[in-house]
C-alpha cells in the first residue's frame, strides 16, 4: 500500500512546480535581501531628515528615539526570522509569512497591497524633487539649495516627474527580479558612495556660513557649519522644539519621533523577494539582521557627526544642509534621486508579488485571476502592470502627508501581525513549529506588539483607531466569506491548547445540580432520514455537549483498513450543512448494542461526557430521504444552506441509501429485543434516555414559522403505563419537565406555551400531588398552563380486566396492561391535542428486568404513542432540578 503524507505530497508537488514555473535566476542573500532592505530603510530620510531630528530633539533624545525605534523593529525582525525559518516560503513576502502560518492574520496581510501601492507613490512625489521649499512654496532668490527649487515646480510638474520615475520602475520590474537586483545594487553603490562623501565632508570641508530661510519674512538669514567643536556639540545635546519652516507647525517629541520612525521601516523589503531567493529561510534572517545593524550604526554615527559640527539653526532651517557642506554638492542630489528610485521600485515589486500571491490563493474570488499569469521565468508581469496602473491613478492624489501617516500606521499594524503570528505559534506549542532561528521568545513577540501599538497611536491616534477597526471588520469578512482551504489554522492550535487546559480544570467531582445541562448522545442510523431529529435535538441541548453517534457493523480484523475514516468527512460536512453545534463520534462493532455501549463509555472527555442518550423510535415507518431533494433542504435549514454551499460542492454527503430505497431491500440491522436492551444498558449506566418518535417527517422551519398561530408543547408527567401511580414529582417526571423547559428557553421556541396535563379521577382534590406540582412550578420559575384531565373511564378499562391478584402484580409488572387500555390512553392524549402541539413530552418507564418481556414493553410504547406526531418519551435517572440559588 502506497502512503503519502501531506508533507511529502507538498514536497513532491512543489518540486515539479519549482522546475516548471519558478524563475531560473535566483537571488543571493546580499542581492535579494541586504540591498533592498538597506535602500528601503534609508530612502531619503538619511539625506533630508537626520538634521531635522537632531535640530529639534537634540542628540540625547535622538539617540533615545533611535534606540526605541530599533528596539521595536528588532522585536519584529526576530519574529520574521523565526517564522521564515519554519518551513519553505513562496512568493508574497510578508503576505506569505502570515498566510502560511495562520489564516486569521490575513486580515493584516491583505492591506499590504494597498499599503505598498500608496508607499510607491510617496517616494516619487516626495520633496526630494524640490530641494527643501519654504513654507510659502515660492521660489527664493540666490543659488543656495534652501528655498530654491532645482527643477520646475507645480502640481503637473510633480506629476510628470513621478510618472517618469514610475515608468522606469515599471520597465525594471517587467524584465524580472534579476534586473531589479542589478538595478538596486547599482543604486546601492551610488548611495554608499554618497554616504562616504558625506562622512568625509565632515572632516574635509572647512567651516562656512549657509543661508537659511527666515520664519517671519522672505529675507534669508545665515547659519554656520562650524566643523567639530565642543561648543557646537553642547548646544545640540538637548531638545529645542520649534516651528517647522516648511509647514509652520510647532514640532513635538511625538511628531519628530514619527518622522524619524518612518525611516526605520522597510524591514520587509527583503522578505517581499521570498519567491525570488535561492534559499528564503536562510537569506531572510541573515540579510534582514545585517541591514538593520548597518542602518542603525549609520544613523547613530551620522547623528553624532551632525551634532558636533552644525549649529542648531542650520539643522532646523535647512533640511538639505548635507548638500551645502558636501565636498561636491551634486553627490547629495544624486543620492536623493537614487534612493527615491530604489524605494519606489522596492514598493512596486513588493506590491506586485503580494497581488500575485493573493490571486494565486483565490482569497477574494476570481476577480484577481488575471494576476496569476507569469512569464516563462516566473515573473508575474500582469500583477506588475496592475500595480503600476493603480499607483499611477493614486498619483493624482495630493494629500501626501495624510497618506504617509496611514501607510506608516498600516506598516506598523503588519509588523504587529507578524509578532502576533509568532506569539500564537509559540503559545500553541505546536510540535511542527521548529524554526531554526531560536533567538526569540514570547516576550520579544509581546514587546514587539506593544511597541507597534504605542507607535501607531503616537503617530496619529485617530488613524490608528480607524485602522484597527478596519482590520477587525476585515477579519470578520474573511472568516465568514473566504473559501475553505487546506491552510493551517493557528486558531485551531490555540483552541486545542486552551481547551485542553480548561478540560483539566473541569472537575466532575464539583458538578452540582444547579448547573446541570443536557449533554446529549444522539444515535443516528442514517442521517438521510434523521435531519428533523438532528436539528430538534440541537435546540434542546441548551449549550451542552452534543454528539452524533453512529455504529457501523463489522470486524476490523477482517477488513483491510478502517472504513470509518472515509465516512468522517461526510459527517462533518453534514454538521456544517445543518449549521448545528455538534461533534461526531463513529465506532465499529459487531452489533449495534455493543457499539452504543462503546460510545456511552468513551464519548466526551473529562467533565464533558454525555448524560443523556437519544434514540429514534423502533417502528415500521418508511424513512424519507431529506438530504437528496434540494427543496427539502431549503425547507429544513434555509439559513445554513447558502453559507455551506461551498462545503457541499467540495464534500458531497456520501451516506448509504435508506432501507426502503436499497436495491436489495435491505432491512433493519437492529432487532426489537436488542433495541430495548440498549435502553436498559443506558439506564444501568445512569444515563437519561429519550426515545423520539415521528421526527422522520418533522420540519422545524414549518413548525416555528406559523406566525399568528399559537405554538404549544405538551407535557404529560404521569407514568401512563402505571395507572395506579399518582406521583407527579418523582425524578423522572421532574427531568421530563426540565427538558420541556429547556426547549422553551431556546430563542426559536420562546414563544411556545407549555401545557402540563394532569390525569385525575373525578372528585379527587387538587390539594394532593397536583397541588404540590403547581407549587413546585412556581418555585422553579416555570411558566406552564396546567390542565386537569379526567380519566376514570380509561383507568376502568385496566382494572375491570384484572382480578385482585393480577392487579397487585400489575403494580410491579407493566406486561399486564391491556391493549384496550393503551389505546384508550392514546385516544385521550389525541383528544387533548387541540390545537395541535408542535411536540409532546411523555413519561418513559424503566424497561422490565425480565428480558423476555422486552417485546411486550416495546409493544406497549408503540400503542401509547401511535399517531401522536413528534413525541419524546423521556426517562430521567438523575436529579436535575433544585430551588436553591
Amino acid at each position: 500500500m502506497t502512503e503519502r503524507t501531506p508533507l511529502l505530497h507538498y514536497r513532491l508537488s512543489a518540486s515539479v512546480t519549482d522546475a516548471e514555473s519558478r524563475p531560473q535566476h535566483k537571488l543571493s542573500t546580499f542581492f535579494g535581501v541586504v540591498v533592498p532592505t538597506l535602500l528601503s530603510m534609508f530612502s531619503v530620510v538619511v539625506f533630508l531628515r537626520i538634521g531635522f531630528v537632531v535640530g529639534q530633539s537634540g542628540l540625547y533624545q535622538t539617540f533615545g528615539m533611535l534606540l526605541v525605534a530599533y528596539f521595536i523593529i528588532c522585536m519584529t525582525v526576530l519574529s520574521v526570522c523565526a517564522i521564515s525559518t519554519n518551513g519553505a516560503l513562496d512568493a508574497g513576502g510578508a503576505y506569505c509569512i502570515l498566510s502560511v502560518q495562520q489564516r486569521p492574520s490575513l486580515c493584516s496581510a491583505l492591506p499590504l497591497y494597498p499599503v505598498y501601492i500608496c508607499s510607491s507613490l510617496l517616494h516619487p512625489r516626495a520633496p526630494p524633487l524640490t530641494a527643501a521649499p519654504d513654507r510659502h512654496d515660492q521660489p527664493s532668490p540666490g543659488t543656495r539649495v534652501c528655498g530654491q527649487h532645482v527643477l520646475p515646480t507645480g502640481y503637473w510638474w510633480s506629476l510628470l516627474y513621478a510618472t517618469a520615475i514610475l515608468l522606469v520602475c515599471l520597465l525594471v520590474c517587467l524584465v524580472g527580479a534579476h534586473i531589479y537586483a542589478r538595478a538596486t545594487f547599482l543604486i546601492f553603490i551610488i548611495v554608499i558612495v554618497v554616504l562616504c562623501t558625506i562622512f568625509i565632508s565632515f572632516f574635509a570641508v572647512a567651516p562656512r556660513s549657509i543661508a537659511v530661510p527666515s520664519l517671519n519674512s522672505s529675507v534669508l538669514s545665515s547659519a554656520n557649519f562650524t566643523g567639530f567643536k565642543l561648543e557646537t556639540l553642547l548646544g545640540n545635546l538637548y531638545a529645542d522644539y520649534s516651528v517647522d519652516y516648511t509647514t509652520g507647525i510647532t514640532m513635538t517629541f511625538a511628531t519628530v519621533f514619527a518622522v524619524m520612525f518612518n525611516g526605520c521601516t522597510g524591514i520587509m523589503a527583503g522578505s517581499n523577494m521570498s519567491g525570488d531567493l535561492k534559499n528564503p529561510s536562510y537569506s531572510i534572517p541573515r540579510g534582514t539582521i545585517t541591514a538593520v545593524i548597518f542602518t542603525f550604526v549609520t544613523y547613530i554615527v551620522l547623528s553624532l557627526l551632525v551634532a558636533c559640527s552644525c549649529e542648531r539653526l542650520l539643522l532646523q532651517r535647512d533640511y538639505s544642509f548635507l548638500r551645502d557642506i558636501n565636498a561636491w554638492r551634486p553627490f547629495v542630489t544624486i543620492g536623493v534621486y537614487s534612493s527615491t528610485l530604489s524605494a519606489a521600485m522596492s514598493n512596486l515589486i513588493g506590491a506586485s508579488r503580494i497581488l500575485y500571491a493573493l490571486a494565486r490563493d483565490d482569497l477574494i474570488g476570481r476577480v484577481l485571476s488575471p494576476a496569476k499569469k507569469t512569464s516563462r521565468g516566473g515573473n508575474p508581469w500582469v500583477a506588475v502592470l496592475i500595480s503600476w496602473f493603480l499607483v499611477q491613478l493614486v498619483l493624482f492624489s495630493g494629500k501626501l502627508n495624510t497618506i504617509a501617516s496611514i501607510v506608516t500606521i498600516f506598516f506598523l499594524l503588519v509588523y504587529a501581525a507578524v509578532d502576533l503570528a509568532c506569539l500564537a505559534l509559540e503559545w500553541a506549542s505546536a510540535p511542527n513549529f521548529r524554526p531554526t532561528f531560536r533567538y526569540f521568545t514570547w516576550h520579544t513577540c509581546m514587546l514587539g506588539i506593544v511597541g507597534c501599538a504605542v507607535m501607531m497611536f503616537l503617530i496619529n491616534a485617530i488613524y490608528a483607531s480607524a485602522s484597527i477597526a478596519f482590520m477587525l471588520l476585515l477579519l470578520l469578512v474573511i472568516h465568514y466569506l473566504s473559501p475553505t482551504s487546506s491552510w493551517g489554522y493557528i486558531t485551531q492550535a490555540l483552541i486545542f491548547h486552551q481547551v485542553r487546559k480548561y478540560l483539566l480544570m473541569l472537575d466532575v467531582r464539583k458538578d452540582h445540580v444547579k448547573f446541570w445541562r443536557p449533554q446529549v448522545l444522539l444515535m443516528v442510523a442514517n442521517p438521510r432520514s434523521s435531519v428533523g431529529l438532528i436539528t430538534f435535538i440541537n435546540d434542546i441541548k441548551k449549550s451542552g455537549l452534543y454528539v452524533l453517534g453512529h455504529v457501523t457493523l463489522g470486524d476490523l480484523d477482517s477488513l483491510p483498513s478502517d472504513p470509518l475514516q472515509s465516512r468522517y468527512e461526510s459527517w462533518l460536512s453534514l454538521v456544517d450543512r445543518l449549521n448545528i453545534k455538534a461533534f461526531v463520534n463513529l465506532t465499529l462493532a459487531d452489533s449495534v448494542r455493543h457499539g452504543v455501549q462503546h460510545l456511552l463509555f468513551i464519548s466526551g472527555l473529562g467533565g464533558m461526557r454525555p448524560n443523556t442518550l437519544v434514540l429514534g423510535f423502533y417502528d415500521d415507518c418508511d424513512p424519507k430521504d431529506l438530504l437528496q431533494d434540494p427543496p427539502a433542504q431549503s425547507a429544513i435549514f434555509p439559513d445554513s444552506l447558502a453559507a455551506s454551499q461551498d462545503v457541499e460542492e467540495q464534500l458531497p454527503l456520501q451516506f448509504p441509501a435508506l432501507r426502503s430505497m436499497a436495491i436489495n431491500g435491505g432491512g433493519k440491522v437492529l432487532g426489537p429485543g436488542e433495541y430495548v436492551a440498549i435502553i436498559a444498558d443506558a439506564v444501568k449506566m445512569l444515563k437519561n434516555v429519550v426515545l423520539a418518535r415521528y421526527f422522520c417527517h418533522f420540519d422545524r422551519t414549518e413548525a416555528l414559522s406559523q406566525r399568528g398561530e399559537p405554538l404549544y408543547v405538551d407535557v404529560w408527567p404521569l407514568n401512563l403505563l402505571r395507572p395506579d401511580s399518582s406521583s407527579y414529582v418523582d425524578t423522572c417526571s421532574l427531568f421530563l419537565l426540565q427538558m420541556a423547559c429547556v426547549l422553551n428557553m431556546v430563542r426559536a421556541w420562546r414563544r411556545a406555551r407549555l401545557r402540563l396535563f394532569l390525569c385525575v379521577e373525578e372528585g379527587r382534590s387538587l390539594r394532593g400531588p397536583e397541588g404540590k406540582l403547581g407549587h413546585l412550578l412556581r418555585d422553579l420559575r416555570i411558566t406552564a398552563d396546567v390542565h386537569t384531565v379526567p380519566w376514570d373511564q380509561v383507568v376502568a378499562l385496566h382494572w375491570q380486566r384484572q382480578d385482585a391478584a393480577a392487579a397487585a402484580r400489575a403494580r410491579h409488572n407493566t406486561a399486564r396492561l391491556s391493549d384496550d387500555y393503551l389505546q384508550a390512553v392514546n385516544r385521550l392524549i389525541l383528544h387533548q391535542s387541540c390545537p395541535l402541539p408542535a411536540v409532546r413530552f411523555l413519561y418513559l418507564p424503566r424497561p422490565p428486568a425480565d428480558t423476555h418481556r422486552y417485546l411486550t414493553y416495546l409493544h406497549q410504547l408503540d400503542l401509547l404513542t401511535r399517531d401522536l406526531g413528534p413525541t419524546l418519551l423521556i426517562h430521567g435517572v438523575t436529579p436535575v432540578i433544585t430551588t436553591d440559588l
